[in-house]
């Protein structure tokens, strides 16, 4: 898991390094899109998220026919999903990234990008949640196999198509979106054809509305609370990113930059979130509770370590490797000391990460749901606003290590002394007679 997520996370950070060689204005450009983005990739994971939650329980229960069901249904679901947020998005482009800080200049390159994006979301949203489903079922290599060969695609595509190499058409900005909208293609085909020949996991029956409606209506009780909860950090991206259009162009380019090789740092722990979940929520199913509370505690050992040594790595190659994105000495600066500073608290984020995916896989996305809005808008924010007027762009990244360390040492806590986590009590029937 943590090299499938590894690879889907590479594909950011090579539109972002192969962009870069076009110039700031066009790694601009780039970065602003990344919070739009990452929102609606944060939906796609949400609706996984709770289609791994009901689909999980129903395998640990032993129901082949509902885990069928609950399959399909969470695939259309998506699709349904995917058209309103195209339209919506068609609609609000110049808007949204006018109110993010967008100049009119690098307008004209966001909806390059952006158009295509749109066009191809499709191919987004629906293979997350089918390979969340197919994670679900315990099988963490088919999806990790799918994303690799996904980046591979990706990472082969964008010098191609954004430079014109090889006889293909110089598209520059247009070319990177082309190239991630294939490989999200490649992955949908390949999700599908495991779901159904495979697993056995898709049904070909047309269903009833009924039961469609309980199916949709079991997802999304967890899996809007869980998307929700995963958009939170990319609009407060957003909101950071329009902070960071204060201090100009090369501050938000190197953000953008910064933000990207976080994604890849974070890939073990968002694997770890990722893999506790169905995890969870089967052995919950199953009643071996135990099982439940020693995986928590593996994975919180695991959080700190990781934290550990991505702040060391990081923090000593800093310099080398945001001059690797842009030779802009601004953006560089930026970058590097984003990495100097943030991935202190990286140990903190696996905490959250973890703790909210358990609440997840319980069926009980409210608490995750109140952890990610205090660590964004309660203390993040205000804080990033604050350090920003007072300390600059370090100031904001000060605010992003106190907010993780903080929530995540309270999820920890709260995890500990929830009922939720406590196994349902049994209580023996008088014997009759």
């Amino acid at each position: 898991m943590i090299w499938g997520i590894f690879a889907v996370m590479a594909i950011e950070l090579a539109d972002a390094y192969f962009v870069g060689q076009l110039g700031t204005l066009e790694l601009a450009a780039m970065s602003f899109t990344f919070p739009v983005t990452m929102v609606l990739s944060n939906l796609a994971i949400g609706l996984g998220v709770g289609a791994s939650s009901v689909i999980a329980r129903a395998i640990g229960e032993g129901n082949p026919q509902r885990v069928q069901r609950l399959t399909t249904n969470s695939l259309f679901l998506s699709l349904l999903i995917v058209v309103v947020c195209v339209l919506f998005g068609f609609l609000t482009l110049d808007p949204l990234f006018t109110a993010l800080g967008a100049e009119p200049d690098i307008l004209p390159l966001i909806r390059e990008y952006m158009h295509i994006w749109y066009l191809g979301m499709v191919f987004l949203v629906v293979p997350m949640v089918g390979n969340t489903a197919i994670r679900a079922a315990g099988n963490s290599e088919i999806p990790s196999l799918i994303m690799t060969l996904a980046a591979i695609t990706n990472i082969g595509l964008n010098p191609l198509l954004i430079f014109g190499l090889g006889g293909f058409p110089r598209l520059e900005l247009q070319g990177a979106a082309l190239a991630t909208v294939a490989a999200r293609a490649l992955s949908l085909v390949l999700a599908l054809l495991f779901l159904h020949f495979r697993q056995h996991m898709l049904s070909l029956f047309l269903p009833t509305w009924e039961d469609v409606r309980g199916c949709w209506s079991r997802i999304l009780h967890v899996g809007l609370p869980a998307a929700g909860t995963n958009m939170v950090i990319p609009i407060s991206a957003g909101i950071i990113t329009s902070l960071m259009a204060g201090f100009g162009p090369e501050a938000v380019a190197g953000f953008g930059v910064a933000s990207r090789l976080e994604l890849l740092s974070l890939s073990a722990l968002a694997a770890l979130s990722t893999s506790v979940a169905p995890f969870i929520g089967q052995n919950w199913g199953a009643k071996r509770y135990q099982r439940v509370q020693e995986s928590l505690r593996l994975s919180f050992f695991f959080c700190l370590g990781w934290g550990i040594l991505m702040t060391v790595l990081l923090g000593l190659g800093s310099t080398t490797i945001a001059a690797q994105f842009d030779s802009n000495p601004e953006v560089i600066e930026v970058t590097a000391s984003y990495l100097r500073i943030v991935p202190l608290s990286y140990a903190g984020t696996g905490l959250l990460l973890t703790v909210s995916a358990a609440f997840n896989a319980l069926g009980k996305p409210l608490a995750a749901v109140i952890l990610s809005l205090t660590r964004m808008f309660l203390v993040y924010i205000p804080l990033a606003y604050v350090g920003s007027q007072w300390i600059g762009v370090n100031g904001v990244f000060l605010a992003a290590c106190i907010a993780n360390w903080g929530v995540g040492l309270g999820a920890v806590w709260w995890s500990r002394r929830s009922e939720q986590f406590r196994p349902p009590i049994l209580v023996e029937q008088p014997l009759s007679g």
